[in-house]
């Protein structure tokens, strides 16, 4: 039976912890980190990080419906950075890393307004829930050394502090949505 496809493209601070996180749950056909959101054609990491051509860092995910659904994206989503903080997740600051959902679709863009309100009436977080829900304009894959990072960086410092706990959160809370042989 062939895959459904939708794309979605998700800004959480740091691409390689959402790349990281997202690799791992079944249903989630490929993850590409990048760069989307900004002003400038093709950027470079270097422009990037500046802050100057607004790009937020961010990973382009190709999944299927009918194995993941784009709720449970959105849980993971939230449930795996800072939403509150206006370009800021940790020690990472600037617009580069701001929260947003790059949506491909109306039906996703609906989906992601109305999670964001179950949110807020629930008080899920305890300030201001600052992710943009913009379209999807154009995504450029970051250079290849920022593909796959966390997967050949495990004993990095960074690696370890940051992406590890978020790994653990995963496994402890979604143990029954992720792949077997634990990425893509």
């Amino acid at each position: 039976m062939e895959e459904k496809r939708e794309i979605i493209v998700l800004a959480a601070g740091c691409f390689w912890c959402t790349e990281a996180v997202f690799q791992r749950f079944e249903g989630i056909i490929e993850v590409k980190s990048g760069y989307t959101g900004g002003h400038i054609k093709n950027p470079a990491y270097r422009e990037v990080c500046s802050g100057r051509t607004g790009h937020a860092e961010g990973v382009q995910l190709t999944f299927d419906p009918e194995k993941i659904s784009f709720k449970t994206i959105l849980e993971v989503f939230f449930a795996t950075h800072d939403p509150t903080t206006l370009n800021r997740q940790g020690n990472d600051v600037g617009s580069q890393y701001r929260s947003g959902i790059f949506y491909s679709s109306e039906d996703q863009r609906q989906e992601s307004e109305d999670f964001i309100e179950f949110l807020e009436k629930e008080r899920i977080f305890n300030d201001k829930i600052v992710t943009e829900i913009t379209p999807l304009d154009v995504f450029y894959e970051a250079e290849v050394n920022h593909q796959e990072y966390y997967n050949l960086n495990k004993n990095q410092p960074y690696c370890q502090f940051i992406i590890t706990p978020k790994i653990d959160k995963i496994k402890k809370f979604y143990s029954d949505k992720l792949k077997a042989n634990g990425v893509l």
